[in-house]
């Protein structure tokens, strides 16, 4: 059974720069980012980035633009020894009403087509309310980072769409994510 975490882009794993990342030279990672998605394929974590990126259907960057950040991203990562599964973006505009658009789960699908693992083990974690509703309309455990949106998401929480936890950055999710799984994964979040 896959080991698998979600994780949004924008705001979690980069830092939010409160407009579309256009271009690599715009992308920064969060502090936290690269080692705690580290401990996470250490632990034998699939990791999948699911992202909205509407700027592409908006009209506002191009989807080549969109695919030289995600390799540029990947492949920074990689040199850390951080194993990217699949990354899926959803690049329609905000209002074409598409089945993968965050909070709908078709991005969630896509991604584990044809993978068996076990939805009470697995997380989504994103700095928005709308990461927080797709990942409980997928029935996987959730996690609200401050980073990005999120101190802004925090404030929106309402009784119906409360995350399983809520943490300071993607270092503190991961060590959640860790913390939860096999006395292994708990050995990596230890050193994290």
């Amino acid at each position: 059974m896959k080991k698998i975490v979600f994780i949004d882009r924008d705001g979690v794993i980069n830092v939010d720069i409160w407009k579309y990342v256009e271009y690599w030279h715009e992308f920064k990672f969060e502090p936290s980012a690269i080692k705690a998605m580290k401990s996470l394929t250490d632990a034998g974590f699939d990791i999948y980035i699911i992202s909205n990126q509407a700027g592409v259907g908006d009209g506002i960057f191009t989807a080549e633009q969109l695919r030289d950040v995600h390799e540029n991203m990947v492949a920074e990562l990689a040199k850390h020894g951080v194993r990217i599964k699949g990354a899926h973006y959803c690049v329609h505009s905000r209002h074409a009403n598409c089945a993968c658009r965050k909070p709908k789960t078709g991005l969630l699908e896509k991604a584990v087509e044809g993978v068996t693992f076990d939805r009470g083990r697995t997380f989504f974690i994103g700095d928005k309310t709308g990461d927080i509703e797709a990942g409980k309309n997928f029935k996987v455990k959730t996690i609200l980072v401050r980073t990005g949106y999120g101190a802004e998401s925090e404030k929106k929480i309402t009784k119906d769409l409360i995350p399983d936890h809520i943490v300071d950055d993607l270092g503190e999710a991961a060590r959640v994510v860790l913390m939860s799984g096999d006395p292994a994964a708990r050995d990596t979040a230890n050193e994290a």
